[in-house]
């Protein structure tokens, strides 16, 4: 759908981490019951936001770096890629 996107102001474009289908117990969980993932890897993020006095505020956010966002955020761009804003990600997931 979209081979490169390269987002405007404090937007990231991100692709979603699939979750495990299985339970510890060996069952699978089908579509309809699983919940919608909340961790993406980012691929681009924009320049960064605006302040009100006109300076650049730069992304905290970086191209690979893993994320944890908020359950209803973003648009949905196909079944594996969002938009989120910045202020949408709660944080970074470190190794």
């Amino acid at each position: 759908m979209f081979q490169k996107l390269r987002p405007l102001s404090h937007h990231v474009w991100v692709e979603l981490i699939d979750k495990n289908e299985k339970t510890a117990g060996g069952l699978y969980i089908p579509d309809a019951a699983q919940e919608k993932t909340q961790t993406a890897r980012v691929l681009a993020t924009g320049p960064g936001k605006y302040s009100l006095d006109g300076t650049l505020i730069p992304m905290q956010v970086q191209v690979g770096d893993l994320v944890f966002f908020g359950k209803f955020s973003g648009v949905q761009a196909g079944e594996k890629f969002m938009v989120l804003k910045e202020d949408d990600i709660l944080g970074i997931i470190e190794n």
